[in-house]
């Protein structure tokens, strides 16, 4: 059994087995009590660029996060209404504006890391990733890492605060380069890395809704990262993501849940795909500087065996065809994207990806992800500098009951 396969039975040792079991069943497959599953790369393609399968109907993500998002956020939005929200987004995630933010708050960690490899030292890359991951979702929501002992996400409603976020320019005694500032600015990234985690974790791959009491602590984990991005979005700055957005003409609210949505999605995603991409460049032997030669195809290879997202959802509209299977208004569709992909075969960066399968774990259609080009820019920017030494793994620990399969630990050194 390989360690991939290890990390997804560590997360869904009962969904699992039964997910991998589904693949044999055929292309597309009814299951009572479930919904249409999806298990072909074409077809899933297909449901996701046609308009008759909805992410805001029954049973589909809308379903889970509208009660805590409210009703106009990318995750659950359609129609104009959804295209128009995304124009308005698009600007903020070109390859060149992503490359410079991700340049810009990872550059001192990055050198922190290639030192401690440099020196020798054991380092967990798991723990190094949630940091960094965390840092980034802290300059796209506002969060002022170096601004004082205080923690921004203490404040806001049922805090014991009346003054609102903290977000000042950096000059009080934390502030600067030394190491203080480094402590607390990688103590604010832990902090909301863990938020964002504690909200992901209260779904499973069978989850319909969250109950509601899972929706309260939702709302009082995002209503506090929602005043944050509002306080940044209000001060107006155009240096700041929060800033350009009010600059691009989003507003108030739209950019609050603008925020509220890459805050859920923009953490785990790459924190969970970094270590493991390091893992299987190393359990497989390929040669680092070939690697790094082609990136991007080993990133890619990667994520089609990691499969960021393993599972999509989509709600019938209107009356269709799923692959030979007829559908009805109201019926759940489930793309199995983990099965779509394995499909291809094991991890292999020499052979390139059909069509179908290109990038499918992000989506197709008016829903491909918004914030893949920030993802891919860190996991470049992570990986070009870890694997630019002889990288060994020392030691692995997956994580148990988690939504996305990960390690717990990852422990790499210098060879």
């Amino acid at each position: 059994m390989d360690h991939e396969t290890r990390l997804y039975l560590a997360a869904h040792p009962f969904a699992y087995p039964l997910m991998r079991l589904l693949a044999r069943c055929g292309p597309v497959v009814r299951v009572p009590g479930l919904g249409v599953v999806v298990n072909d790369a074409s077809v899933a393609r297909a449901v996701l660029t046609d308009g008759r399968f909805r992410k805001d109907g029954p049973g589909s993500p809308g379903d889970l996060w509208t009660p805590v998002l409210g009703p106009s956020v990318l995750l659950n939005m359609e129609g104009p209404d959804h295209l128009a929200l995304r124009r308005k987004l698009m600007p903020l995630f070109t390859p060149a504006y992503v490359a410079g933010l991700v340049d810009e708050v990872l550059r001192a960690p990055l050198a922190a890391l290639d030192a401690r490899l440099a020196r020798g030292e054991t380092v967990d890359l798991v723990d190094a990733m949630r940091v960094m991951a965390g840092a980034v979702i802290c300059r796209v929501i506002g969060l002022d890492l170096g601004s004082g002992p205080g923690s921004d996400l203490d404040s806001g409603p049922g805090s014991g605060s009346d003054s609102g976020p903290d977000l000042d320019s950096g000059s009080g005694p934390d502030s600067g380069s030394g190491p203080g500032s480094a402590a607390v600015a990688e103590a604010r990234a832990r902090e909301l890395f863990a938020e964002g985690e504690r909200v992901v974790s209260m779904v499973s791959l069978r989850s319909r809704r969250l109950s509601d009491r899972q929706v309260a602590v939702a709302r009082r984990v995002l209503d506090r990262i929602g005043d944050i991005a509002q306080a940044a979005y209000e001060a107006g700055d155009p240096s700041t993501v929060m800033g350009r957005m009010r600059e691009l003409g989003l507003s108030a609210a739209e950019a609050r849940g603008a925020a509220g949505a890459f805050f859920l999605t923009g953490t785990e995603t790459v924190a969970t795909l970094v270590p493991r991409l390091v893992a299987l460049v190393s359990d497989h032997g390929l040669d680092r500087r070939a690697v790094l030669e082609d990136l991007d195809r080993v990133i890619d290879e990667a994520m089609r065996i990691t499969t960021p997202t393993p599972l999509m959802l989509r709600s019938v509209a209107e009356s269709a065809r799923v692959g030979g299977v007829a559908v009805r208004p109201g019926d759940r569709v489930l793309i199995v994207t983990h099965n779509c992909t394995r499909a291809h075969g094991p991890f292999d960066p020499s052979r390139p990806h059909p069509p179908e399968l290109r990038r499918l774990w992000f989506g197709a259609g008016p829903h491909f992800c918004i914030g893949y080009p920030l993802a891919l820019a860190e996991i470049r920017a992570v990986a070009s500098t870890v694997l630019s030494r002889d990288i060994r793994v020392t030691g692995r620990r997956a994580a148990r009951g988690v939504l996305l399969p990960t390690y717990e630990h990852l422990w790499i050194t210098a060879a």
